[in-house]
């Protein structure tokens, strides 16, 4: 049976938000095989137990991994269906190269991100219209911890601005941004992530903070926005 047919029927993503503390616990402690009994398996090593038939490996990789996954791609789609449907076939893709999964090769979760955001960018393309903007789930609410009417408007404004103007950005602006920005990956994982020089990337910051601020510049005293 190949590792692909072995691996577990994941569903929708709100199943990748359900594992509870008790299962959590029973994982660690099968999978747990050093001495020291708080230490937690490597990515790399779940991923070899995985690929010998291993299934809570494949569990336990799932619960650390596929919710920022998720995360990444709603951010980057603005549908919660279709960033669903982009974590299971990423995870899939993990599951499918489990056997030949080399120790010394990028980290699991720089792969996962690698992959994940070229089917975004991929899904994007397919389905770009420039009138389309990310849905309201799309990034997390702007916190405000001011009371008041008046502020939480203000706040809601504030966080509906930022989706428009970070969904005008390219899509490789823009994944830079989510990535360092909301995931806080650093530039040399970005590089690789994106495949690209860390100059590149640094490139495509700078160009989208500019890009964000010359959007943002119009409303900025209406929006709340402060210099610094």
């Amino acid at each position: 049976m190949t590792a692909a047919a072995r691996a577990p029927a994941f569903g929708r993503a709100p199943l990748f938000r359900q594992e509870t503390a008790a299962r959590g616990t029973a994982i660690v402690s099968r999978m747990t095989r050093s001495p020291d009994a708080d230490a937690e398996p490597s990515d790399a090593a779940l991923l070899a137990l995985y690929a010998d038939g291993d299934q809570a490996a494949a569990r336990m990789l799932t619960a650390r991994h596929a919710p920022r996954v998720f995360a990444l791609a709603r951010r980057m789609l603005g549908e919660v269906a279709e960033a669903e449907d982009v974590t299971q076939e990423t995870m899939l893709r993990l599951w499918k190269i489990a056997p030949d999964w080399q120790a010394d090769r990028a980290a699991v979760a720089t792969w996962l991100y690698r992959v994940a955001s070229n089917l975004c960018i991929d899904q994007l393309r397919r389905r770009r219209n420039p009138t389309r903007s990310a849905s309201d789930d799309a990034l997390p609410e702007i916190a405000d911890d001011a009371p008041g009417a008046e502020h939480r408007l203000q706040a809601d404004d504030r966080a509906a601005a930022l989706r428009e103007a970070l969904a005008a950005l390219p899509d490789r602006q823009r994944l830079a941004i989510l990535l360092r920005h909301f995931e806080d990956r650093p530039n040399p994982e970005i590089a690789a992530i994106l495949d690209a020089s860390v100059e590149a990337v640094e490139s495509l910051l700078a160009r989208a903070r500019r890009d964000l601020a010359q959007r943002l510049a119009p409303r900025r005293a209406e929006l709340g926005f402060t210099d610094g």
